[in-house]
C-alpha cells in the first residue's frame, strides 16, 4: 500500500511532462517558511491545471533560475513562474509574462492581491493565502493563448 505522500507524488508526477530534479533542489535551497508557501503554490498550479479545461499536461522547468510552468502540448497558456522575492524576507510571487495584459487583468478582477507592477502577484510567506484568487488567476494564465485564438477567429 502507498503511503499518502508517495501517492502524492505519484498524481503529481502524471501532471508533469518532464520532472527534472533540477527544480526539486531549487525548491530545496528556498528559506524553510518560503519552501512550504512555493511547494503550496506548485501543488495549486497542477491542480488548477488539472482542472482547467484545454491546458493539458504541464512542463516543469526552470527560466530565469526560478520553477516555471509551461503548456507545451497544447500550447494553451503563458508561463507562470514561481519564486522567492530575494531582497524581502518571508516574501515570494507568481510572476507572468509581462508583455501580456494578465496582471491588469488581475488588478481588475482581485483589487486587494498586491502586485508588482505588470509582472506579477507579491505574497507574504506570513498572510494568509488567497487561494480561490490564485487559483483564478493561474487558469487564466494557462489559457490565456486560448482566449487570444477566440478573439481572432470571432473577426
Amino acid at each position: 500500500m502507498k503511503t499518502p505522500t508517495s501517492k502524492a507524488a505519484s498524481n503529481v508526477a502524471k501532471r508533469v511532462r518532464h520532472s527534472d530534479p533540477v527544480v526539486d533542489a531549487v525548491f530545496d535551497a528556498y528559506p524553510k517558511p518560503v519552501k512550504a508557501r512555493l511547494l503550496a503554490l506548485r501543488r495549486l498550479i497542477f491542480d488548477t491545471a488539472k482542472t482547467t479545461k484545454g491546458v493539458g499536461a504541464l512542463q516543469e522547468t526552470l527560466k530565469w533560475g526560478q520553477p516555471s510552468y509551461l503548456t507545451p502540448e497544447t500550447k494553451s497558456g503563458s508561463t507562470v513562474r514561481i519564486d522567492q522575492v530575494k531582497p524581502v524576507p518571508g516574501q515570494y510571487a507568481v510572476y507572468f509574462h509581462c508583455q501580456t495584459n494578465l496582471v491588469e487583468t488581475f488588478r481588475e478582477l482581485y483589487p486587494e492581491l498586491r502586485y508588482g507592477g505588470n509582472r506579477c502577484i507579491l505574497l507574504n510567506a506570513d498572510d494568509k493565502v488567497p487561494e480561490a484568487a490564485l487559483r483564478h488567476c493561474v487558469a487564466l494564465a494557462l489559457t490565456y493563448h486560448l482566449g487570444k485564438r477566440k478573439s481572432a477567429s470571432a473577426k
